[in-house]
């Protein structure tokens, strides 16, 4: 029989899901936006607001993850999400539009890359086990 692992090494049930939350984020900005230009995304109503939705979806858990978690992940731009939650708390404008398309373009093309690459290099950071 062998010893279970160390406690520090088993990501928390809630990391685990709050991953799965932002990969589905992600993946439903990059769908929303694709072939989307910037102004069509900043004048359409529906798909802004159904995007700005799914990024605070994203920025919210990516504040909530746990230290160890980050450290184990450090390609993911985890400063980057938590500057973009407080600026897509702005009243509309030109820095809220700013902010939204650069996460669509950058930020979350970015973190739904890394998060691919993790789940084959360190599947045990999304098991939602025990």
């Amino acid at each position: 029989m062998t010893a279970p692992e160390p406690a520090t090494a088993v990501t928390p049930i809630l990391d685990a899901a709050r991953l799965g939350l932002i990969e589905e984020a992600a993946t439903n900005v990059a769908i929303l936006v694709e072939g989307v230009e910037r102004e069509l995304l900043l004048r359409s109503r529906l798909t802004r607001g159904e995007v700005l939705r799914q990024l605070l979806q994203m920025a919210d858990s990516a504040a909530q993850m746990e230290p160890g978690t980050r450290e184990a992940m450090p390609e993911l731009d985890w400063s980057g999400w938590n500057s973009l939650r407080a600026r897509l708390a702005a009243p509309p404008g030109a820095a809220l539009d700013e902010a939204l398309w650069f996460a669509c373009e950058s930020l979350v093309l970015a973190t739904l890359l890394w998060l691919r690459v993790y789940q084959h290099s360190r599947p045990t950071l999304f098991r939602m086990a025990q």
